[in-house]
């Protein structure tokens, strides 16, 4: 593999780790605490329509693509200097996707169900706002492990 497309590929995946980790972070410390100001109904409708409109191929980019091309740069730069730290960050993303489609679109699936929204939001809130900061902080992690190999195959 060419320097270029090594470059590339791991630029690549610094980027779409970053915007997802970032997605996570943003609900963690904004998004979230401002919804748990908000009536129950009102609490349930936005969670509904974030959930419809974040299933957008913008989005999927992102979702799919930071596991999947860190996967790949991991492959290819086994054996670079930061190779480890590659596979450390394919290690952290693959749980936060393991985290998201386990735990969280889970969550989110109940959010459809014909029930009082006090009820929906009693189940839904406390656990998809903890299983939200566990994938926001392997997000980053994966992010600073990214960048950590990043930084050791330019010194390398």
């Amino acid at each position: 593999m060419t320097q270029t497309r090594a470059n590339a590929l791991t630029t690549a995946a610094v980027v779409t780790t970053g915007l997802l980790a970032g997605s996570f972070y943003v609900f963690a410390c904004g998004v979230m605490p401002a919804l748990a100001r908000s009536s129950d109904a009102v609490f349930v409708e936005v969670m509904r329509d974030v959930d419809e409109v974040i299933q957008n191929p913008v989005f999927m980019l992102s979702f799919l693509g930071a596991p999947l091309l860190t996967a790949v740069a991991a492959w290819r730069l086994r054996s670079a200097p930061g190779g480890r730290w590659m596979w450390a960050a394919l290690v952290a993303n693959a749980l936060a996707l393991l985290v998201t489609v386990a735990l969280n679109i889970p969550l989110n699936e109940t959010l459809g169900d014909a029930r009082p929204p006090s009820e929906i939001r009693e189940e839904f809130e406390d656990p998809w706002v903890a299983w939200n900061m566990v994938r926001a902080g392997l997000s980053t992690v994966a992010l600073g492990c990214l960048a950590w190999a990043a930084t050791a195959r330019r010194r390398g």
